[in-house]
């Protein structure tokens, strides 16, 4: 951790900002705009249980997904919930405080532990150091001073030598007896085979209990077989030809008695004819199920069973077997079977049946029922037990080694999981090893990835994910032999312009290993403050191309359809013999009109925007020309930046299962940190001739830099010869009371003009009343004279 703190140049230690209960005084760095507890010191291990649980950055973590020992998550995990929560991680520290004489030592993450780093004085260290060097000395190292995590990890290399382990399955050759050895063989056989700490196969207490549980069952089963043989060793061969036949030789009495109920049936119950023609055209030879279903012979009132005559072909091995096996033994010799003997015959194997019906222990039945009472006259089962008990008197000794391996694993991976739970040292530390949560880079769009996650289902994470304000890229990840993987990435640099569903790209693993990388989801979130500065304009210049696009499409499509209808108006008047018409352009003039007034307004607005501009004083100019753009990208650029402010990583991780307990930020200087834009190397070597150049581009570039330059240079020319520089150049450099009194006299000035100019018009406006005056009396004939009324 001393590294992780020492290359955070940002981060400043805060001594006093809280204030734990026991106090005990806690480091903090801050990183992020989060402050971190600082766990490097063997006192800080001591003493973490003192620490609130709120200044722990991580609550819970999985133990699935992440860059970190399996193994050692799942001897963390002790309550076997796949989470690893702060409780359990405690426990670990406690422990090791304990059994190590430096707790200091786990911050170095070494892979072998030293013999001499066991505390010995503590009744669980001793007990841990005989159990290490049972583990050596069954690893042939018996003089070694140091036990490694490979070590401690092949539990079939340690184990592959001792006869009892302590996990309850008892191997062959646990047994002295030949007799028990195979015992326990028959065991495996019949019932399977579980495997002990060794790699090898044996039984434990349950899989003998159940053999055994089965075994008894079928003895005893067999046992009360004794008394319903009816024909002795052969009863089970006239049993198995009894039941062959049985429902057969039932359905033709049953047919009998109904013709005898009703000789009307006697053709139905026989079959008709036209079932047999059914037949008749398929393949007799295979004496199929339509044959197989037909009676065993003709049917008739009170009429027996020719054994001796023709039956149904389909039967009559099964029938001949029967009259071999049951009638010649069991009835008297006759060629015919009534109804009453058949009844007789199913009487004797009744019990038989029932017997079989209740087989118990069948699954022991294969080993025979002399060998099973052979196991039991040997008292197999009390001899197993025996051994089992036996090699659970070793279990003590055999979990201390299991707590070697944790102490080697927690010896080497503690402090890594303390970096990434109590604080996120490794992620704020932007050098090797990364974080545990990230899998990762990916490289697509001339930039490179680094905060990348893996993932389980794209919609669960995006649900939480999209809180985090992080511009997120779901990719699909696929390799060679159908491996395949999701990842979350998370965009914090540079634009999203070429940022597209279908997009490919190379994802490069911790291992080195590369995989094809597909975007299938993007979350949209502000990535830069660059981006939203120019965002405003690509929108105008997109809505400008759209519209272009549009116009130009419509008047294409109109134009089409015009010629369209031209063409066929011509081919039908040259079908009727009639010239084709040609028609003559016609000019829109409303068009023209149209664009004549737009053009005057447009060159009116610049007109009056340039004469505004040049009105202005010269150090006014660039501050018009900020404003304009401030107003044209400001909203979009503020907006950004308080999203930005909100970007964190919590809500991404917390879709993967974990538990986030501090805020987490991401912002600018690592966001740019964690995408790396495209730059060539610091003593690269650059050539600008490029062979494939757009000559016509360049040209028109050059033309219009050219074209700019002369511009400006002659509107400074312009402007020298008028006096308006000079007039400039006077009002930048004059002091406030001159630049006032110098714009109070043209502003008097101008009033003068303005009065002139009034009383100019004021006097042509007058003469030219007169003149209009004049012309109307001219233009007025004189009045009539009033003539006064009669009186």
């Amino acid at each position: 951790m001393s590294n992780v703190t020492s290359k955070l140049t940002l981060t400043n230690v805060t001594t006093s900002l809280f204030a734990p209960r026991s106090g005990y005084r806690f480091r903090f760095f801050r990183a992020g705009g989060l402050d971190q507890v600082r766990i490097e010191t063997a006192d800080d291990l001591r003493h973490l249980g003192e620490l609130d649980k709120k200044l722990w950055v991580a609550l819970s973590c999985p133990v699935k997904g992440l860059e970190f020992d399996s193994r050692t998550l799942a001897l963390l995990d002790t309550d076997k919930d796949q989470r690893v929560r702060i409780e359990e991680v405690l426990a670990a520290v406690r422990w090791i405080c304990t059994v190590l004489k430096d707790p200091a030592a786990v911050f170095a993450g070494a892979a072998e532990l030293p013999l001499a780093a066991i505390n010995e004085v503590a009744p669980e260290g001793a007990t841990l150091i005989a159990a290490t060097q049972q583990i050596l000395t069954n690893l042939g190292r018996p003089d070694a001073t140091t036990i490694s995590v490979d070590a401690v990890s092949d539990t079939t290399k340690i184990f592959a030598e001792t006869t009892f382990n302590g996990d309850g399955v008892v191997k062959p050759g646990c047994a002295q007896d030949s007799a028990i050895r195979a015992a326990i063989e028959d065991i495996i056989k019949i019932s399977g085979a579980d495997v002990d700490r060794s790699g090898k196969v044996g039984i434990n207490q349950q899989r003998s209990d159940l053999f055994f549980t089965e075994a008894q069952a079928f003895s005893a089963w067999h046992m009360a077989g004794t008394n319903v043989l009816t024909l002795g060793s052969e009863t089970a061969a006239a049993h198995t030809a009894f039941s062959a036949v049985v429902g057969k030789i039932d359905d033709y009495f049953a047919r009998c008695n109904l013709v005898a109920v009703d000789p009307r049936s006697a053709g139905a119950l026989n079959r008709p004819i036209e079932d047999y023609l059914a037949i008749s055209a398929k393949d007799l030879g295979l004496l199929g199920a339509e044959v197989a279903n037909l009676p065993l012979q003709q049917v008739a009132a009170q009429r027996p069973l020719e054994l001796h005559a023709a039956v149904n072909p389909a039967w009559q091995t099964q029938i001949n077997t029967f009259r071999n096996a049951v009638m010649e033994r069991i009835a008297a010799p006759s060629p015919t079977l009534d109804e009453a003997t058949w009844t007789t015959i199913k009487a004797r194997f009744a019990p038989y049946t029932a017997w079989l019906a209740s087989k118990a222990g069948s699954s022991v039945e294969p080993l025979g029922i002399d060998r099973i009472r052979a196991l039991d006259a040997l008292g197999a089962q009390a001899a197993i037990n025996a051994l089992i008990v036996e090699d659970l008197a070793v279990k003590p000794k055999v979990d201390a080694i299991e707590s070697v391996e944790r102490l080697v694993r927690y010896h080497r991976d503690l402090a890594l999981l303390l970096r990434n739970f109590i604080n996120f040292g490794d992620f704020y530390d932007r050098t090797p090893p990364p974080p545990i949560f990230i899998h990762g880079t990916l490289f697509l769009d001339q930039r490179s990835f680094d905060l990348c996650l893996k993932i389980d289902d794209i919609a669960a994470h995006g649900t939480l994910a999209n809180l985090g304000r992080v511009f997120i890229a779901y990719c699909t990840c696929t390799r060679t032999g159908g491996e395949k993987m999701l990842i979350a990435v998370g965009i914090t640099n540079g634009d999203s312009d070429y940022l597209i569903p279908g997009r490919n790209g190379v994802f490069y693993d911790l291992k080195g290993r590369d995989w094809d990388a597909t975007i299938t989801k993007l979350i949209d979130h502000p990535i830069s403050i660059q981006q939203a500065f120019w965002a405003p304009y690509k929108k105008i210049g997109k809505m400008i191309n759209d519209t272009i696009e549009k116009i130009a499409s419509d008047k294409d499509k109109a134009m089409m359809d015009k010629a369209g209808t031209s063409v066929t108006a011509s081919a039908n008047q040259v079908a009727a013999g009639a010239k084709p018409a040609v028609e003559k352009p016609k000019i829109d003039t409303g068009m023209l009109a149209a664009i004549g007034i737009a053009t005057a307004s447009l060159a009116s607005a610049v007109g009056g925007i340039a004469a505004a501009v040049l009105g202005l004083a010269i150090w006014k100019i660039p501050l018009v020309v900020i404003g304009v753009i401030l107003a044209i990208s400001g909203p979009a650029m503020v907006i950004a930046y308080l999203k930005l402010r909100q970007r964190t990583l919590g809500p991404l991780l917390e879709g993967n299962g974990w538990a986030i307990n501090g805020r987490v930020k991401i912002n600018l200087p690592l966001g740019r940190s964690l995408t790396n834009l495209k730059e060539l190397p610091a003593n690269a070597e650059r050539s600008l001739a490029d062979p494939f150049e757009d000559q016509s581009a360049a040209k028109t570039r050059r033309r219009i830099k050219n074209v700019l330059f002369f511009t400006v240079v002659i509107a400074g020319i312009v402007l020298w010869r008028t006096g308006q520089m000079a007039q400039w150049w006077n009002t930048l450099t004059m002091s406030d009371t001159n630049r006032t009194a110098t714009e109070l006299s043209d502003i008097q000035q101008r009033l003068k003009e303005i009065t002139v100019e009034v009383d100019a018009r004021k006097a042509v406006l007058e003469k030219d009343a007169a003149a209009l005056k004049a012309e109307l009396d001219k233009s007025t004939p004189p009045a009539a004279p009033v003539v006064p009324p009669a009186p």
